[in-house]
């Protein structure tokens, strides 16, 4: 007689083609979950992310993968969606304040959308890879705002009032240095070579090397030890 095995969970990830939420989906493949991979494609001047997380969610098995496209350009307001802000260089890490990289209520949309479709899979989990220690100072990726966030969920879907479904926020990486995500991530055989940091990268997709991201990201390497894969403008090459 054939033992019969249960399929695995689904779970929603919400996967932007930068190494936070490419280790993220490899963490939900690592517990056991089918993961549906969503990109937003929101009128980001670094659209080049798009791209790596299509490659990303082929090379991690995600089964199956969403790009989604909204146009957050029509509202401004960040460094990120109007081209009318310079995107900061050379700031101090530790600098205070909220930087016109923050696109309002990014992370909100995100996470509606992933809302939804998970409540149409039936998943009861969604991941997102948001981070509170190694970050650029943005509200939406704060342990407060992801427990307010679950909170509206409970009440948000058809599902959850009738009680057949409660979603799960997932943060695996929100009280983890860059190192230790990139220690996380290497131990899981993510590819980090894929994934894409910069906000302000070449039109041939090369990184600045100078924006929050990329500093975020090379500082990180070096503590971790490792060599930074990533593709860097000839006069910005890390050292290495």
């Amino acid at each position: 007689m054939k033992s019969q095995t249960s399929p695995p969970p689904n779970a929603v990830v919400l996967l932007s083609g930068g190494l936070d939420s490419a280790t993220t989906l490899a963490l939900a493949r690592r517990d056991g979950f089918a993961s549906y991979a969503l990109t937003i494609r929101y009128g980001q001047r670094h659209a080049a992310e798009v791209d790596a997380a299509r490659e990303i969610a082929h090379a991690l098995g995600a089964a199956q993968h969403a790009i989604v496209d909204i146009d957050l350009r029509q509202f401004g307001g960040s460094a990120l969606t109007d081209d009318a802000i310079a995107i900061p260089k050379d700031r101090a890490l530790d600098e205070g304040g909220i930087p016109v990289t923050y696109v309002p209520a990014r992370n909100t949309v995100f996470l509606s959308l992933a809302l939804a479709w998970a409540e149409v899979l039936g998943a009861s989990d969604v991941f997102i890879g948001v981070n509170a220690l190694d970050y650029s100072g943005y509200p939406d990726c704060r342990p407060e705002y992801i427990a307010a966030f679950q909170r509206m969920a409970d009440l948000a879907t058809k599902a959850g009032v009738e009680g057949r479904q409660r979603l799960t926020i997932h943060t695996p990486l929100i009280g983890m240095s860059k190192r230790e995500i990139i220690e996380q991530g290497l131990a899981l055989g993510v590819a980090f070579g894929l994934t894409t940091s910069c906000y302000d990268p070449s039109p041939a997709g090369a990184a600045c090397g100078r924006c929050d991201a990329c500093r975020l990201r090379q500082r990180g390497f070096a503590e971790a030890g490792v060599r930074d894969p990533a593709r860097y403008a000839a006069d910005t090459v890390p050292d290495r």
